[in-house]
């Protein structure tokens, strides 16, 4: 969902990365007797078909007519510890914004479609250029206005979203493209300026402090050179999660973004997360973010709305993240 990478859904030898892979038991993942697995299971059978490594397409196959979850994963899997712990977990969601398809007084801020002239590759311009040039300004770009830029900023950051429109029709919105220019935490550059300690920062605090300071706010965003465009998706039914880097529906807390270089998208990934909500539960690698790098790095998807997007925006947990990978393909590793 928040870009496209299926270049990877050919999934990930421990070979092809740097960092240290140690294969522990079932036994060793806290709380794992007790998860749903078959929650799991059905988040996993929306995506395994992806996978084209030949390992993954048996598995798949066998998922679909598992009756037991749990046994269905100690049987074909072996769980890999991949990096050095602590991870660092953060959460995502579908924000739900109201909107309008024509600009007004009080929706004035665009959405806008990938330009033409812009085939998604290569640098393209940064966001204060955009911004501060309307490049994009009066071409017909504009899918839908929004009532204040700083939701527009993190409509970005989520990279989907559902507007509701003034008469009461509901537009989906999923990732197009790109500029490619780097990801730049706002966060962390309030923190440089001294305006918060890091305890400080959350989507809610940035959010806050942007409105209260309109000017300097809309400057800070602009420190984030990163910029995206959308899509409409006319076919995405209500009930159906926004759509994420393997071109399918993520699922609410089941659905993890990863980086691929380190976890091979569609496979199942334990997760022991700590902070104030601890979770261990058994996610599936179904998504990607640009600021998700690194083995032991993670991104939750909390699902849609108010309350998914105040969830998502408290959680910046430490714990560690286990990748379940298929016994055959690590037995021809060896």
């Amino acid at each position: 969902m928040r870009a496209l990478a299926f270049a990877a859904l050919s999934g990930l030898s421990l070979t092809m990365s740097s960092a240290a892979a140690e294969t522990l038991s079932f036994g060793d993942l806290s709380g794992w007797a007790e998860e749903d697995h078959r929650a799991a299971l059905a988040a996993f059978t929306e995506t395994c078909d992806l996978i084209r490594a030949p390992e993954w397409a048996p598995l798949c196959a066998l998922a679909k007519e598992a009756t037991d979850a749990r046994a269905f994963f100690e049987m074909f899997f072996r769980p890999v510890l991949t990096g050095e712990p602590p991870a660092l977990f953060t959460g995502y969601y579908e924000p739900e914004l109201s909107g309008s398809p024509i600009r007004t007084a009080r929706f004035a801020w665009p959405v806008y479609a990938r330009p033409p002239e812009f085939d998604g590759k290569g640098i393209w311009h940064s966001r204060d250029v955009i911004e501060d040039r309307g490049l994009l300004r009066g071409r017909g770009l504009e899918l839908a206005w929004l009532e204040d830029p700083v939701e527009a900023f993190f409509l970005q950051i989520q990279g989907s979203g559902r507007i509701r429109m003034t008469d009461g029709s509901v537009m989906r919105l999923g990732f197009a493209a790109k500029n490619n220019h780097p990801y730049r935490s706002v966060g962390t550059e309030l923190i440089r300026r001294g305006v918060m300690a890091a305890h400080q920062v959350s989507a809610q605090g940035i959010k806050a402090w942007v409105r209260a300071n309109p000017g300097p706010g809309l400057q800070l965003l602009r420190h984030n050179p990163s910029f995206v465009f959308f899509r409409i998706l006319p076919d995405l039914p209500a009930h159906r999660g926004p759509i994420g880097a393997m071109g399918r529906s993520v699922t609410t807390l089941r659905t993890l973004a990863v980086d691929p270089e380190f976890t091979p998208l569609g496979a199942p990934v334990w997760i022991e997360k700590g902070g104030a909500t601890p979770m261990n539960r058994l996610m599936i690698a179904q998504d990607t973010g640009t600021a998700i790098k690194g083995a032991q790095r993670a991104d939750i998807f909390y699902g849609t709305g108010d309350a998914a997007g105040e969830a998502a925006g408290r959680i910046k947990d430490p714990g560690r993240m286990i990748t379940l990978l298929p016994i055959e393909q690590l037995m021809a590793e060896r």
